[in-house]
């Protein structure tokens, strides 16, 4: 290995802005939300109320799948990953089935 330094007279480069710490669109906004209540839902899930807390991230999966739905694509920002029927059809399909899931395993004794 060499001994190189860095040089001193140049200045650290950054890819993005340092001062802007929001979101630049509402989706993007609406994509914090989502991931907030997502987290809730993983706290519910270690606390032992595992169905309640299925029941919060299914319903911030649906929350996410009606806002895709409603915003036009250049303003959801990270919700928009794919075609919008596609987005929308993911979400709402996952959000349902862990509804569905959560409500139709039995109760097993521990």
């Amino acid at each position: 290995m060499s001994d190189l330094e860095p040089p001193d007279d140049l200045e650290p480069v950054s890819a993005e802005d340092v001062g802007r710490r929001y979101p630049s669109t509402i989706g993007g906004a609406f994509y914090l939300v989502v991931i907030a209540v997502t987290a809730i839902g993983f706290g519910i899930v270690t606390t032992g109320a595992w169905r309640q807390g299925i029941r919060w991230i299914a319903g911030a999966l649906l929350f996410a799948a009606v806002v895709r739905a409603v915003l036009p694509s250049r303003d959801a920002g990270m919700l928009a990953v794919r075609r919008r029927w596609w987005d929308c059809f993911l979400l709402a399909g996952v959000g349902v089935a862990l509804i569905l899931l959560a409500g139709s395993i039995p109760d097993q004794p521990l």
